[in-house]
């Protein structure tokens, strides 16, 4: 092979070379540069937020994680969480936010979807600078879905619910510490959101199909 076809050959495999690089650059870019898609969704023990989120699921394609259930999932595991989890969700008590928020992010990496509909978090002002501190640089915020219900009415249905759930926390004193936890904890998440235009309130002491119609409309466009 003559020195000018050397080369010839020799820029031709730098080119080459040099373009895997750059789209490997650009494939490695997109693939993490992708933020999760996060909806939280709040309101009240009762208030319907576990039946909208399955419906959410069927019609929007999100992935549902409940914080309260992988928070049961782990105190059922046996692990050296669970007699603390269960103590703290016994008494109605908020969890340490780093605990949900590990929970959390384990079960989002490991489920391979984007969009999550994430049920009952943040519950307080360290849940929420928890979730910020650790996921902020991996998941968007698109908005916090508020389901507003009358405290008797969601009493009532989980009262109904304890009948056949099997929750240790669906007895009436339970039940009234969680809602005392959530009107004096919660709530100021929801106005924050509120605060940052993100909160979109419906009213859940209707007929599910109405609430849904409601709820649906802020997925049209997202």
């Amino acid at each position: 092979m003559s020195k000018n076809n050397t080369s010839t050959l020799i820029i031709s495999t730098v080119a080459a070379v040099g373009a895997c690089a750059v789209a490997s650059y650009f494939v490695y870019k997109n693939l993490f540069s992708k933020k999760y898609k996060v909806v939280f969704v709040l309101g009240g023990p009762g208030s319907g937020k576990g039946t909208n989120c399955s419906r959410i699921v069927s019609k929007f394609g999100y992935i549902h994680l409940s914080a309260g259930d992988l928070l049961r999932e782990e105190r059922a595991s046996g692990s050296a969480l669970a007699d603390m989890i269960n103590n703290y969700i016994r008494e109605g008590k908020i969890v340490p936010a780093e605990v949900t928020v590990r929970l959390l992010r384990t079960a989002m990496s490991q489920s391979g979807g984007t969009k999550f509909l994430i049920d009952g978090f943040p519950r307080d002002m360290m849940n929420l600078e928890c979730w910020q501190k650790e996921m902020s640089a991996i998941a968007e915020t698109q908005f916090l879905l508020f389901l507003d219900c009358p405290q008797e009415i969601m009493l009532s249905r989980l009262l109904e619910r304890g009948k056949t759930s099997g929750r240790s926390d669906d007895n009436e004193e339970s039940i009234r510490k969680r809602f005392l936890t959530y009107e004096q904890s919660t709530r100021p998440i929801i106005e924050y959101f509120r605060s940052e235009g993100k909160t979109r309130e419906v009213d859940s002491n209707r007929d599910i199909e109405q609430v849904f119609a409601e709820v649906s409309l802020h997925f049209g466009g997202v």
